[in-house]
C-alpha cells in the first residue's frame, strides 16, 4: 500500500461507486468521496465501504476538485484523481507500487494512459490513449478553470510517466449517455465560441505532461477547421484510417456517436447561437454568459 489518497467526485453514481471504491482500496491508504448532494444511494454505499465522505455544492468539476484539494484533510504525500466510472488495471497498480518508492524528489506528478470501454467493449482502435496527469503531490497540483476537459498541472517539479493503463468504463445506458453528451456539446460550443471571440476561461497553464499539451495543440488546430466538415473528417479519420471499424458494432457506435454526432451537435449549437445573434460579437458574448449560468449546477455533473 503506497502513500496515496484517492479523491472521487460524485453525483448520483450508485452504479459505479462500489466498483471504484473496491479498486481504490487496492492501492490507496485513504479514499475521499466529495459528493454534490446525490439523491440516490451513492453516499450510503460510500460510507458502507468506509470512504470518507464530504458533501459540497457543485459549481464546476474544476471548482469542485479545487475545493477538495484545499479543504480535505489529506495526510498522504500523493493523490490520485479518479472519476467514479474509472478503475486502475492490476498492472498499473503493480507499476505504482514498484515506481513510487524509487522516484527522484523533483518528480511531483505522474501521467498514465486512459483507455476506453464502451457498451462493455474495449475500444482498441481509432483513438489514441489519453495520457493524463492523475497521480501527483497535492501541494504542487492545480487544476484548469474550464467547463470541461480540465487538466491537472504542476506549479513546479518534473512530470514522470506510468506506462500501464486505467480504464474509463461507463455503465450508463445509451439514452443516459446521449443525454449527458447533449450537455457536454453545449459546453464544447461555449469553448469554441470563447476561443473564436477571445473570451478567457482561465489562465494559460503548463507542466501538465507532454502528451496532454500536444492533445491541446491538436484540439486548437481542429477548432480552426470548417464548421461541420471537421466533425465528419474526424469520424472518417478515426473509423477508417485509424481502423476503428475493427472494434465491431460497439466500435462503430462509439466513433459515430462520440466522434461525429457529438461534435456535429456542438457545431450546430455554435451555428445556432451565431445565427440567433446575427453575428454580433457583443450579443454572442452575452449569450455565452447566459448559457454558462445553468451549467453550474448538479444537473450537469
Amino acid at each position: 500500500m503506497q502513500d496515496i489518497s484517492v479523491i472521487i467526485l460524485t453525483y448520483n453514481e450508485e452504479r459505479h461507486i462500489r466498483r471504484a471504491l473496491e479498486n481504490a482500496r487496492l492501492f490507496a491508504k485513504e479514499i475521499f468521496v466529495v459528493d454534490s448532494f446525490s439523491t440516490d444511494r451513492t453516499v450510503e454505499i460510500a460510507r458502507e465501504m468506509d470512504a470518507r465522505v464530504y458533501q459540497h455544492e457543485f459549481v464546476t468539476h474544476s471548482a469542485q476538485f479545487r475545493w477538495a484539494l484545499e479543504h480535505l484533510p489529506i495526510q498522504t504525500q500523493w493523490v490520485w484523481k479518479q472519476d467514479a466510472d474509472e478503475y486502475l488495471t492490476d498492472t498499473l497498480i503493480a507499476e505504482i507500487d514498484e515506481v513510487l518508492p524509487t522516484l527522484p524528489e523533483d518528480v511531483n506528478g505522474l501521467t498514465a494512459p486512459c483507455l476506453r470501454k464502451f457498451m462493455g467493449r474495449y475500444i482498441k482502435h481509432g483513438i489514441v490513449p489519453l495520457i493524463l496527469l492523475r497521480l501527483f503531490k497535492s501541494r504542487f497540483a492545480r487544476i484548469e478553470n474550464k467547463l470541461m476537459d480540465e487538466h491537472i498541472w504542476l506549479t513546479e517539479g518534473k512530470v514522470g510517466a506510468l506506462h500501464h493503463a486505467f480504464f474509463d468504463d461507463s455503465l450508463m445506458t445509451l439514452t443516459e449517455w446521449t443525454h449527458k453528451h447533449n450537455g457536454y456539446a453545449t459546453r464544447e460550443a461555449i469553448e469554441l465560441l470563447c476561443i473564436e471571440y477571445g473570451i478567457g476561461q482561465g489562465a494559460e497553464v503548463h507542466n501538465m505532461g507532454d502528451h496532454s499539451a500536444k492533445i491541446r495543440e491538436r484540439k486548437l488546430k481542429y477548432l480552426k477547421l470548417p464548421i461541420f466538415w471537421r466533425a465528419f473528417a474526424f469520424f472518417v479519420y478515426r473509423y477508417i484510417f485509424r481502423l476503428g471499424f475493427l472494434d465491431g458494432k460497439e466500435g462503430f457506435l462509439w466513433h459515430f456517436l462520440q466522434g461525429w454526432w457529438y461534435r456535429t451537435l456542438a457545431d450546430a449549437k455554435v451555428y445556432e447561437i451565431k445565427k440567433r445573434c446575427q453575428g454580433d460579437a457583443g450579443l454572442i458574448q452575452e449569450e455565452i454568459h447566459r448559457l454558462i449560468a445553468p451549467l453550474t449546477s448538479t444537473d450537469n455533473v
